[in-house]
């Protein structure tokens, strides 16, 4: 893995694939679309690699994915580090009993939920997504594990818009980002 101080070449492709999609869903949005990278094999499983290489052997035994995108980057992931898939879902998507996090949107509040029993008090969790933004899905996923006594290594994601100061929310809990929109 490469330093602080310089910079894995595979990052600079994975960066490259990435489409920017102005105005969507709405004017002033610039949207980072990650399906360009799932699109190219070589990005996709370059991503999937840098954040294996990381995590190997860190003793990780849970990989908690924020829904929707987390869910495409988590799984292969959490098969090559040897950890089980944990899906952070929206309200009412999980059969069974959960546990709930509520948390704080632009205009109002969103939950996420996990089945109850999923992971037990004293595992150790990465949180994935795609992208990290406002930090506010993140922040709800740390406090959702943490309620059930998880320690949450690390948080990771392809990309980081760091002018919305995500990072920040996240107080002492690490992130690691592949790619900043910066």
């Amino acid at each position: 893995m490469a330093s602080q101080d310089e910079q894995d070449p595979r990052i600079s492709k994975i960066a490259s694939v990435i489409r920017v999609i102005p105005d969507f869903p709405k004017p002033g949005i610039m949207f980072q679309d990650i399906t360009t990278l799932l699109l190219d094999t070589k990005a996709f499983r370059d991503t999937i690699d840098l954040f294996v290489e990381r995590y190997s052997g860190k003793d990780i035994s849970v990989v908690a994915g924020i829904e929707a995108r987390g869910f495409i980057f988590g799984p292969p992931i959490a098969l090559a580090i040897g950890a089980k898939f944990v899906p952070m879902r929206k309200p009412n998507k999980l059969p069974g009993e959960v546990i709930s996090e509520e948390y704080s949107l632009e205009y109002g509040t969103d939950k996420m939920e996990m089945h109850v029993g999923a992971v037990q008090a004293g595992e150790r969790a990465l949180i994935i997504d795609d992208l990290v933004a406002t930090g506010g899905t993140l922040c709800a996923a740390v406090r959702l594990l943490e309620r059930v006594g998880v320690h949450v290594v690390e948080c990771a994601c392809v990309i980081e818009l760091p002018e919305l100061k995500g990072r920040e929310r996240l107080g002492n809990t690490p992130l690691f980002v592949l790619v900043s929109s910066a």
